[in-house]
């Protein structure tokens, strides 16, 4: 009896470690959205944006790197930051931004993609406790395949950003003036993931054991 157990124990302890690798490895995405080419391109270039008139105010993009996270997921994709230090001592005053493009580049390393959302604003004007500004993105959706890929293919990988975001004013948000970029994440590559080598080798190792175990029985031993 005891031969017979341990005669089955190989493919048992392979057939775990082939559904540990399939799982493990597909239920998470890694991204990043700090690749060059995230950055304001219109009318100026970089990670920050002044005020085109009125009282001096920024808008600061500050982007995410290397985000691990398990698929469906809600995620962000970085923080617009809007401060106009004098809009709180002056609040009768208010500063002014003129229209502008903002890329935001999406680094999936998962699938070694990249894809680009472009990000328009009218512009608007910032008080201490308000904001005009809106982002409106488009495409909203990246992947699968090549659909909207600048490099790779995102294979299965879906990622979704809400539009429109709305800048909030200086003095509010959950931290004060930061807006999230948000969206979503989903893949359908739940099987396709390549089993390890060593979950192979038990596999092998266990069916060679079945193998004796069925010749022992034929044999009548």
């Amino acid at each position: 009896m005891t031969s017979k157990r341990s005669l089955h124990l190989p493919l048992v302890t392979a057939i775990a470690g082939f559904s540990m690798a399939v799982t493990g490895s597909a239920g998470t995405i890694t991204y990043s959205t700090n690749a060059p080419g995230t950055e304001f391109v219109s009318p100026m270039t970089g990670l920050t944006l002044d005020s085109s008139s009125g009282l001096t105010s920024t808008l600061t993009f500050e982007p995410d790197t290397d985000i691990a996270i398990g698929v469906p997921s809600n995620i962000n994709f970085g923080i617009f930051t809007l401060v106009c230090a004098e809009c709180l001592t002056e609040e009768t005053e208010s500063a002014s931004f003129d229209a502008f493009t903002f890329d935001l580049v999406i680094t999936d390393e998962s699938d070694a993609a990249t894809g680009e959302f472009v990000g328009t604003s009218a512009g608007g004007t910032v008080a201490f406790n308000s904001s005009t500004i809106t982002v409106h993105w488009s495409p909203v959706v990246l992947g699968p395949g090549t659909t909207g890929a600048l490099t790779g293919d995102f294979n299965l990988t879906d990622f979704q950003i809400s539009t429109p975001s709305r800048i909030v004013a200086p003095d509010s948000g959950a931290n004060v003036g930061e807006t999230t970029v948000q969206g979503d994440l989903s893949s359908g590559d739940v099987i396709s993931q390549v089993p390890e080598a060593g979950s192979l080798s038990m596999i092998g190792a266990g069916l060679i054991g079945l193998g004796l175990l069925r010749r022992r029985r034929l044999s009548g031993k």
